[in-house]
């Protein structure tokens, strides 16, 4: 059984024994991101299962970087989005355009028609402008005028937002929050990470422009090679499919969601969709960790991910200082 690694902060790794699938694409994102290894096993996770990931840290913590870099490894098409106040759904999906030399309309693809998107500030954008970028994660198509089109397979969502700077912002509704499979709080890096991240970029050079230059940034050192293509993932979505499951497993992952309707602390539990999210992350979980079933380990460790945004706490535990991660942890205790 691969067992994990740990950071010297405590923080647990890849493991040496994982699938060749996530070991080039570890292998090849390490080249450019430093650290982050949980980051990485979670975007992994979500590709292999087709589920939508939201990534909550601060500013500069690589997670831009992190996800044009697992695109590149992939070779799958890439596109980021700002979100800002003043973005229309149109911006995102795509609209008619009226051909002057026609007079007909022709359909203008947004920049949703992609394989990885980067959602980069989602809650800074309108609630109207959420919801449609929503529901394409949710139906896998879009309309643009009178025309229903499908979206690139695979298809996948990572959203940004910054926890802290609330200003400007529009908080996502618990029904749009339960559209992601996974939610995964980044941290700072270890100092030794950080000492890393400044040694590479003093080895950053000039990129010259004509007779001109700028500073290349750790975007530029992103190779252009490809290890991997759509059929390597396809065949590595096959093999996540084929992964175990006990009825045990299944049991257990349905009683945690349960607790979480019943605590009296808890005033919004979760929805079956967490038991879906938390049974499909777990099998590609063994999947990156080399094993054909899952394990409690899996459980526990995609639990903090998969549960935290889908609850919300009653007014009186706020009030009395508690957090959904001491639920969480409760709630895992009387689970084991």
């Amino acid at each position: 059984m691969a067992t994990m690694t740990q950071h010297s902060n405590g923080v647990p790794v890849l493991p040496d024994e994982i699938a060749p699938f996530a070991r080039s694409v570890r292998d090849q994102v390490s080249r450019t991101v430093v650290g982050q290894q949980r980051v990485v096993e979670r975007v992994l996770i979500a590709l292999l299962t087709g589920g939508h990931l939201l990534l909550e840290g601060v500013p500069g913590i690589a997670k831009t970087l992190l996800v044009q870099s697992v695109g590149r490894a992939i070779d799958l098409s890439f596109n980021r989005v700002q979100f800002t106040i003043d973005l229309l759904p149109s911006d995102i999906v795509g609209s008619e355009i009226l051909d002057q030399r026609t007079g007909e309309f022709r359909v203008h693809k947004g920049p949703i028609f992609t394989n990885l998107l980067l959602a980069d500030e989602i809650n800074r954008a309108s609630p109207k402008v959420q919801s449609a970028l929503l529901e394409a994660m949710q139906e896998r198509r879009v309309s643009i005028g009178e025309t229903t089109h499908d979206l690139p397979a695979p298809f996948l969502v990572i959203a940004t937002q910054n926890p802290v700077e609330q200003a400007g912002t529009f908080e996502l509704p618990e029904a749009q929050l339960d559209r992601f499979m996974l939610r995964h709080r980044l941290s700072y890096p270890t100092r030794e990470e950080e000492t890393e991240v400044v040694r590479r970029s003093l080895d950053l050079r000039l990129k010259r422009r004509g007779d001109g230059a700028m500073p290349m940034t750790a975007f530029d050192a992103i190779g252009d090679e490809h290890q991997l293509d759509v059929a390597d993932l396809t065949k590595a979505m096959e093999q996540v499919q084929q992964v175990h499951v006990s009825e045990v497993f299944m049991r257990d992952c349905v009683e945690l969601v349960a607790l979480t309707r019943s605590h009296p602390d808890l005033e919004l539990g979760c929805s079956p969709r967490a038991a879906l999210a938390l049974v499909q992350a777990s099998r590609a979980r063994a999947f990156i960790h080399g094993r054909d079933f899952a394990i409690p380990e899996d459980l526990f460790a995609l639990a903090e991910d998969t549960i935290l945004h889908r609850v919300r706490l009653t007014y009186d535990a706020l009030a009395e200082g508690r957090t959904p991660d001491d639920i969480l942890a409760e709630l895992l205790e009387q689970l084991a």
